[in-house]
């Protein structure tokens, strides 16, 4: 069965007590819920979530070794991380599709996180659409599911 990394940066092992009127209520077992639902039986969903840049970014490098697509939501490595903008340039390049998601809307809120280092070597963004940016990018990346 083909699988999809779903993959989580800093401080989203924390959605539905961190900022509601932001993220929502809902945390990240309701979105392994939403995925495992739209998915069924055509797609396994490996849901990950972490703090640690290096985790993150040791990842992207499984998911070029076993050209598996990935659904990636840096959170606030966004907008500095120029290792992880590496690394998912890495990914892209070996031809495995990668869509940065946001649950917001960036460019609705402050101006530093605006600009992100991770755009321009995903194969394309999805932000502002709730946990629904996840199930957008998942009908890119498998589109069986």
């Amino acid at each position: 069965m083909p699988r999809v990394l779903v993959l989580n940066g800093p401080n989203l092992g924390r959605l539905g007590s961190r900022e509601p009127d932001v993220y929502g209520a809902q945390d990240l077992s309701a979105l392994r819920v939403l995925l495992a639902e739209q998915a069924g039986a055509a797609v396994e969903i490996d849901l990950r979530q972490t703090d640690n840049e290096a985790e993150l970014i040791h990842w992207l490098y499984e998911a070029v070794d076993t050209t598996t697509p990935v659904i990636l939501n840096p959170a606030a490595f966004t907008h500095y991380s120029y290792a992880l903008r590496d690394a998912v340039a890495l990914v892209t390049k070996a031809g495995v599709a990668l869509v940065e998601v946001h649950i917001s809307n960036p460019h609705a809120r402050e101006e530093f996180r605006h600009t992100s280092v991770i755009s321009a070597v995903a194969t394309g963004v999805i932000a502002g659409f709730g946990f629904d940016s996840y199930l957008l990018a998942l009908r890119v990346v498998a589109p069986g599911a």
